[in-house]
């Protein structure tokens, strides 16, 4: 071979290593781009990810607060009704009320005064009855109950069975649907 030759060869073989560093180094750069790009998906998906999170947490926080004062609005407005129909249940009661007063200016027969507000009287506690309220059936003698009864004062018992028993009733307690809205108030034996 000539120098000639050898040197086409060794320009060839350059040439081939040029090429395939050039080749190298674009399959070098694209894996770093892929690389680069990788990362920056992996960056932006926690940052999106957290944008997300951030939004739906908003949007619910801003539902609740919504919600709560809908559910204000609605207690109160409940509030202010809840009685409507109870007393529109004793309005005719009441009716009834102002009519034995004016009958008792007028008349001065007790026994009827008395049926007329008898009457009324019934009138009341079945209108309170249907409504779930009960008079508590508290008696002299019965034990003291501090859930369902009030201690208003002590006095001495007269026998040792009245100890810690309800010597007198003050006031009736009440129920409503089963619970207590007032104690009856008692005295107590010491």
């Amino acid at each position: 071979m000539s120098d000639k030759d050898i040197k086409k060869e060794q320009e060839h073989e350059e040439l081939q290593e040029n090429t395939a560093s050039a080749e190298t180094e674009e399959n070098l750069n694209q894996v770093d781009e892929t690389e680069d790009a990788a990362t920056a998906d992996q960056e932006d998906g926690p940052a999106a990810e957290l944008a997300e999170m951030k939004d739906k947490y908003i949007r619910l926080m801003a539902e609740f607060e919504n919600f709560r004062r809908r559910t204000a609005k609605e207690r109160l407005e409940l509030s202010k009704t809840a009685s409507q129909d109870v007393l529109q249940d004793l309005l005719p009661v009441i009716d009834d009320m102002e009519r034995a007063r004016l009958s008792m200016e007028e008349t001065k027969e007790v026994d009827a005064m008395l049926q007329g507000l008898e009457l009324v009287f019934h009138k009341l506690k079945h209108v309170t009855q249907q409504k779930g309220l009960k008079p508590m059936g508290t008696k002299a003698g019965d034990d003291f109950d501090a859930e369902m009864h009030e201690a208003i004062t002590q006095i001495p018992a007269l026998t040792d069975e009245l100890k810690g028993k309800i010597v007198d009733v003050i006031e009736k307690g009440y129920t409503l649907n089963d619970k207590v809205i007032r104690f009856a108030k008692v005295v107590i034996g010491a």
